[in-house]
């Protein structure tokens, strides 16, 4: 059932867009002049929880949507970096926060008609301000304390718009359930 990939030609080539063009033929043996693959690292997002019980959240500004918006804590696992340390990382530097505990949730796939990477899902626990945030350069975050019932009832009012962060929320709740 799987495709065969009769050529392929990059588009363009940057860390965070690369896309390409490939020539593919199906089982039945049709081909498919032009499918358009964007090709990104996997990614990493977590629900992550203080010790004091407050869901710790990241506000910034998304140029591609031009709104603020409000999301969990993630982003790009670095090569050779496992999604474990991924989440680690980004935590800390997102948010100045280190995590007790680490659950890893599961995997899941943004858009795979066009887009190549997953992203993995964790829920973190015990979160204790270590640090300062550290930003990337293009980075604004605005961390946002809040209780669990609050973050639940802003995820069931469609107050989350963020797709992946979105299934990380709700099988992090569903986990926290059966904890």
């Amino acid at each position: 059932m799987n495709w065969k990939t009769l050529s392929s030609q990059y588009i363009n080539k940057h860390t965070y867009f690369t896309a390409r063009k490939d020539v593919c033929e199906m089982p039945d043996g049709k081909i498919v002049d032009e499918y358009f693959v964007v090709e990104l690292p996997t990614s990493v997002c977590a629900l992550a929880i203080t010790e004091n019980n407050e869901v710790i959240l990241a506000e910034q500004y998304r140029h591609p949507l031009e709104e603020t918006i409000i999301e969990i804590p993630g982003g790009f696992v670095d090569a050779g970096e496992s999604t474990a340390t991924a989440i680690a990382r980004e935590l800390m530097e997102e948010t100045g926060y280190r995590f007790s505990d680490y659950i890893y949730l599961g995997r899941v796939a943004a858009n795979p008609g066009v887009l190549n990477n997953y992203t993995d899902l964790y829920l973190a626990t015990g979160g204790k301000k270590v640090a300062s945030q550290s930003l990337d350069a293009n980075e604004e975050i605005k961390v946002k304390l809040l209780p669990l019932e609050t973050v639940k009832q802003m995820l069931l009012n469609n107050q989350i718009k963020q797709a992946l962060h979105v299934s990380c929320l709700f099988y992090a709740f569903n986990k926290l359930e059966s904890l």
